[in-house]
């Protein structure tokens, strides 16, 4: 009995031990509320570390060691929890005081952009600093998703209960508005935490008050699209954007140079939730929270070329960076579904945690 219990320890042990690969796939369970490492080799699940509650979306920093996990509850909760992937442990975590909400995650310029519904702005997060030092307003209901140009130049929202997209553009320079009609007065500060002339303003307070755009200030452009806008996606080439409308079933195509709708699609794809290009662009996938289906367009004719059986019905999706497979987390299924994006087939499930939803990856360098 005695070596029995010793081997059982002795196999916890090793399962417990094992190491973070250089390439991971990172796997939300809402239910579970744990953040699965999965070694997408052998799709087994070498890790489970806590997520915090309601975790929706998750993203890895650039050098693939921390995991960043947003902890949604329409509007209730106002942290990122954070996780060392290496260590395999949690890390403190971060509180975004009136900014609550928070869902949609991209890790770009060294930096952890959000989007924070329930006070209707996008923001940005300096793990070096500690501190959020970016905080813009869309005006608009459920910003939900957000997408950043490696250029830090252009943020792209979807709102999904203003059923409108909103491009976030950063401007050269300052206002230019001095005292006048129309201006502060004199002394007065300019709407970015100094007065005309003065210094650039100091570190932000983490919690709504000033916050500076260094080197200029940004431009929004609030596009209508279909009702219940939300998965999104821009094609690798950066000239188009996809948005799935879950309420209307339609899919609406904006030409970002022109900030304009298109084309909007008869996609019959009510109740979409994410949609994604192929890394080849070529493709595009919808998942569908009250369907069975994968919805699968060309990205070129814009027709639809394949419904996959899935499940019951599916939230996030995932790329392969090598454009070999998808991942689509089926939500009410409890597995994640592995597609082959050369049958458009589904070839295995993976069992991350009941009611799995965010997918990211993980690249160590």
């Amino acid at each position: 009995m005695k070596m029995k219990l010793f081997l059982l320890s002795l196999s916890a042990a090793l399962l417990a031990a094992q190491t973070t690969p250089p390439q991971a796939l990172l796997v939300l369970s809402k239910s579970d509320h744990t953040l699965a490492i999965v070694d997408p080799v052998s799709l087994k699940v070498l890790a489970r570390l806590p997520s915090g509650p309601d975790p929706h979306e998750v993203i890895a920093s650039a050098d693939g060691r921390t995991a960043y996990i947003s902890n949604y509850g329409s509007g209730a909760y106002n942290t990122l929890t954070v996780v060392d992937l290496v260590a395999q442990k949690s890390l403190p975590t971060i509180d975004l005081g009136a900014l609550r909400g928070p869902h949609g995650l991209v890790f770009a310029g060294g930096k952890v952009w959000f989007t924070a519904e329930a006070a209707k702005v996008i923001g940005s997060y300096d793990p070096p600093s500690g501190k959020i030092d970016l905080v813009i307003g869309t005006g608009q209901n459920r910003t939900h998703m957000i997408y950043v140009f490696d250029d830090l130049k252009r943020i792209v929202t979807s709102n999904v209960s203003s059923a409108t997209m909103t491009i976030i553009d950063k401007t050269a320079g300052g206002r230019g508005r001095g005292p006048g009609p129309g201006g502060p007065p004199p002394g007065a500060p300019d709407g970015r935490g100094r007065g005309p002339g003065g210094p650039p303003p100091g570190p932000p307070n983490g919690r709504g008050g000033p916050m500076g755009a260094p080197g200029g200030d940004w431009d929004e452009t609030v596009i209508p699209v279909g009702r219940g806008a939300e998965g999104f996606d821009v094609s690798p080439d950066g000239k188009e954007l996809w948005a799935a409308n879950a309420q209307d079933g339609t899919i609406s195509i904006l030409d970002l140079a022109a900030k304009k709708v298109t084309q909007t699609l008869s996609a019959n794809v009510s109740s979409a939730n994410r949609l994604k290009f192929t890394t080849d662009g070529k493709l595009v996938f919808v998942s569908m929270l009250g369907g069975p289906d994968a919805a699968v367009f060309d990205a070129v004719s814009r027709k639809e070329i394949k419904r996959i059986k899935i499940g019951r019905g599916a939230a996030g999706i995932l790329m392969h960076p090598d454009g070999s497979r998808v991942f689509v987390a089926c939500t009410p299924d409890d597995y994640v579904a592995i597609i082959d994006l050369k049958t458009l087939e589904v070839t295995g499930h993976l069992d991350a945690g009941k009611q799995p939803d965010g997918l990211a990856w993980a690249v160590r360098r």
